[in-house]
């Protein structure tokens, strides 16, 4: 099954490989999975489970180390697999809610230059979109992965339409979400509201927020017709790479 690319239009500028420095990665493991009814980031997907796949794709150069933010009942299986990360890897209980499972990540990884934050539910992440995130962030120092929406997007109250919002300025975000390490561990601290993603606190101080080029098959894992789509997506790479 294969997914449109991003339209011709929204293409942005091309990522540049250059030498980060003191790069560590945040991945989000601690969800309930309510509405998915099972705790999506530990379902299986080929011979792994979801969050391995998010570990193994970003956990790598120029990711000199990492926390993965598990569910307290997950703990020794989440140091199980931290202990097969190709670079140093630790495995922390998280909080009740994600900013607060961020927050422990934080503290477990210590002082870093730039911090990728990514929702192990998203386990076609790779590392051209690690790349590109990192090189958009230069700008303000934030920065989120994202991709222009395909569908017409309404705003609805009531079971009623109250307006048609501009496909054209619309982007559905995702991770890996890069920030400056002192700009997240601000973020954290000085604001107070509840967010979906750390982008959302970050902008709370003022600052701006690049945008660099995500892809349509980095779903994440919500609903169970995600989980059908995952297993597809997984099914045709295993393919491709089989048949050479």
């Amino acid at each position: 099954m294969a997914l449109s690319p991003a339209p011709q239009s929204a293409a942005l500028p091309p990522p540049m490989f250059t030498t980060w420095a003191r790069v560590g990665l945040i991945i989000v493991a601690a969800g309930r999975g309510e509405r998915l009814g099972q705790d999506k980031a530990w379902l299986p997907l080929g011979d792994r489970p979801v969050v391995a796949h998010s570990l193994a794709a970003l956990a790598v150069a120029p990711v000199e180390r990492a926390v993965l933010v598990v569910a307290a009942g997950r703990l020794d299986v989440g140091r199980a697999l931290a202990a097969r990360a190709a670079v140093p890897t630790v495995a922390v209980v998280g909080g009740a809610r994600r900013q607060d499972s961020v927050r422990h990540g934080l503290a477990a990884l210590g002082p870093c230059e730039w911090v990728v934050v990514h929702d192990a539910a998203r386990p076609f992440a790779d590392h051209a979109l690690l790349v590109r995130a990192l090189e958009a962030a230069r700008a303000t120092g934030a920065a989120v992965t994202a991709v222009p929406v395909k569908d017409t997007i309404k705003r609805v109250r009531g079971g009623r339409v109250v307006e048609t919002l501009p496909r054209a300025e619309l982007w559905a975000v995702q991770t890996p979400q890069v920030f400056r390490g002192e700009l997240l561990a601000r973020a954290h601290r000085e604001v107070a509201v509840e967010a979906t993603d750390d982008a959302a606190l970050v902008e709370q101080l003022g600052v701006p927020v690049a945008v660099a080029e995500g892809a349509y098959a980095n779903i994440k894992l919500t609903t169970p017709d995600d989980l059908v789509l995952a297993r597809l997506l997984w099914q045709q790479r295993a393919g491709a790479v089989e048949g050479g």
